[in-house]
């Protein structure tokens, strides 16, 4: 992983406009993802056969729970300047009117947000990103992570205040996790393949 680091100031002032201008122009090969985070251009290789397997299963679910005006998005960039970033979740459930106004999706707009962790940068997925989130203020982040210490784990964080998420359940690989309206979904996590 490389990363840029921004100057210090406005996360969404002029500073921010210029460190998505370098995220754009940023060069990095095939199938990459270049996100923004904490105020730093990263460029994450692109993920494995089993983290792409896994979030076609989850988003394969997904479309049997929400409404015909949301879609599932792979490679969106959700915008969080408040933290000075701009993430490319795994998936995340935005509703099409967001898409189609022609700006930059705040994250905020998401419904439901899904990562799914990669060895190089889990600690991201766990701490950065939920940070983030968590500010924007997106309901519900699914976090599936196959390189928790111990078992691979699910776990469902809601209610954001204050930039910190409450774990609404937390499961290990091959137990049932419930999403809570408006999705009411229940994810058997025994389908994800193991790392």
């Amino acid at each position: 992983m490389s990363a840029l680091a921004a100057e210090s100031g406005s996360p969404g002032g002029t500073d921010w406009d210029e460190l998505v201008r370098v995220r754009e122009e940023t060069d990095a090969p095939e199938g990459s993802k270049v996100e923004i985070i904490e105020g730093i251009v990263t460029v994450s290789p692109p993920p494995s056969e089993e983290h792409n397997d896994t979030a076609e299963l989850v988003q394969r679910h997904l479309y049997t729970a929400i409404p015909n005006d949301w879609g599932i998005y792979q490679t969106l960039g959700l915008a969080c300047p408040e933290t000075g970033g701009l993430f490319m979740p795994d998936l995340c459930v935005v509703p099409r009117a967001a898409l189609r106004r022609g700006t930059r999706v705040h994250a905020g707009e998401a419904e439901l947000v899904v990562e799914v962790t990669s060895k190089s940068n889990a600690n991201h997925d766990r701490i950065k990103k939920a940070h983030g989130y968590a500010v924007a203020g997106v309901p519900l982040y699914l976090l599936l992570d196959a390189w928790q210490s111990g078992r691979p784990t699910a776990t469902l964080y809601g209610e954001p205040q204050s930039g910190t998420y409450r774990v609404l359940s937390s499961v290990e690989y091959g137990e049932e996790l419930t999403l809570p309206a408006p999705f009411k979904l229940v994810l058997d996590t025994g389908i994800f393949p193991l790392k």
